[in-house]
């Protein structure tokens, strides 16, 4: 019997162990972390020769439309080249104001928190995570 006992008290042990680790895991200390854009599915069909797309007619023109979180800016790179950017900003993705609007021709941005990024999506300006700089970008879906 002493065997028995033992061995259960092990088992015990070690699951007590274990269960402080994951406590101790899940209270870190980290207060800078950034909330980061919801993960949506998207499955849009873009029609070049409806009107309401003409922008997409020229370069750097770009246009909004519906899916991902909160939209979807499309924009074209060159005739046979398009980038598309979700619509919610990096920087504070969960503020009700957190939406990346069309400067045309120009820029995309967010009067929210001043975020700017190129109609490539390198950053320009504005307060956005830690984790981009002017080398880095969200990941623009291309097609």
């Amino acid at each position: 019997m002493p065997s028995l006992l033992s061995s259960s008290f092990r088992s015990v042990a070690l699951a007590a162990i274990l269960a402080t680790s994951v406590v101790l895991a899940a209270c870190s200390n980290s207060n800078d972390a950034q909330p980061q854009i919801p993960l949506a599915t998207v499955n849009e069909l873009v029609v070049l020769t409806d009107q309401k797309n003409s922008n997409l007619r020229f370069d750097n023109g770009a246009v909004y439309i519906n899916g991902g979180v909160r939209g979807i800016i499309v924009v074209r790179q060159n005739a046979s080249s398009y980038l598309a950017f979700e619509r919610n900003c990096p920087y504070q993705p969960l503020d009700t104001c957190a939406r990346v609007k069309i400067d045309p021709f120009i820029r995309l941005y967010d009067p929210c928190c001043t975020s700017q990024f190129s109609f490539q999506g390198q950053v320009q300006g504005g307060q956005l995570p830690e984790i981009y700089d002017n080398t880095t970008r969200p990941s623009p879906a291309t097609f």
